[in-house]
């Protein structure tokens, strides 16, 4: 695609912040160096510690940064919702506070989605451990594509790695649960549009930490089982074989991290 083209489009950056202050310079670092220019960065700061928010002030001057500033701890779902209401671009992506793109992540993302007229996409990802060494990485292997009835068997769109069109989203939320509040945001998207697409190139880095609420599996199971039952209105059975499923690509992708 033609550069001038490209860089007519815009995108905003969806970031929910709280107590992430080992993580965050280096993650706002690898948006910041993209060689697509024409983003803006949307953070919601969830009353975090003195060393986060010293870290964010760094960056309250930047031109593509606007950080709200919330007075309590509110949970990344609320962020997120907020953040989406603030921002405007065509596009949007998010990102987590303690994970990195690739310095050509938003520039190919989305020449893929304008090439191909995609209104949802993804990207494969690699993770590493924030306590392992230096090399500890695992490449993840994104599905070519993904509809809803595949999703809910398989949770490997990576946050972090998603772009969506703006019209697509329209009034749609993500849930304010405790964790997994991503996971009904995408299964909406899906039912609306019926299909998201992965870009097969592994563009954004996944940190693995032993601390994160994500990091225990089955915390994790009993939210994508509720989530489920009240939101997604799946049958019992239904349920159960969805997350039986989850259960073992989860294993299967990051081992019982």
């Amino acid at each position: 695609m033609d550069k001038n083209l490209l860089n007519q489009m815009s995108v905003d950056i969806i970031l929910p912040n709280y107590n992430s202050y080992p993580f965050l310079e280096e993650t706002l670092e690898s948006i910041i160096n993209q060689t697509f220019k024409n983003w803006k960065l949307y953070i919601a700061d969830a009353n975090s510690d003195t060393k986060t928010k010293e870290t964010l002030k760094k960056y309250n001057n930047h031109q593509n940064i606007n950080i709200i500033w919330l007075k309590e701890n509110k949970k990344p779902g609320f962020c997120r919702n907020l953040l989406l209401k603030n921002s405007k671009s065509e596009y949007v992506a998010f990102v987590d506070s303690d994970d990195l793109w690739e310095k050509e992540k938003l520039s190919k993302q989305l020449n893929f989605m304008i090439k191909n007229k995609f209104d949802f996409t993804y990207t494969n990802y690699t993770a590493f451990k924030s306590e392992g060494k230096e090399n500890d990485y695992k490449k993840i292997y994104a599905p070519k594509y993904f509809t809803f009835e595949k999703f809910i068997k398989n949770t490997s769109i990576g946050t972090s790695t998603m772009i969506i069109k703006r019209e697509v989203i329209g009034n749609i939320e993500f849930t304010n649960t405790k964790i997994c509040e991503d996971y009904f945001f995408k299964c909406q998207i899906l039912k609306k549009i019926k299909h998201a697409y992965c870009l097969p190139e592994y563009l954004t880095k996944y940190r693995i930490r032993k601390d994160s609420l994500q990091s225990n599996k089955i915390r994790n199971f009993y939210w994508i089982w509720y989530i489920n039952k009240n939101y997604n209105h799946l049958s019992f059975l239904k349920n159960l074989f969805s997350v039986l499923c989850i259960s073992i690509n989860s294993i299967k992708k990051y081992g019982f991290k």
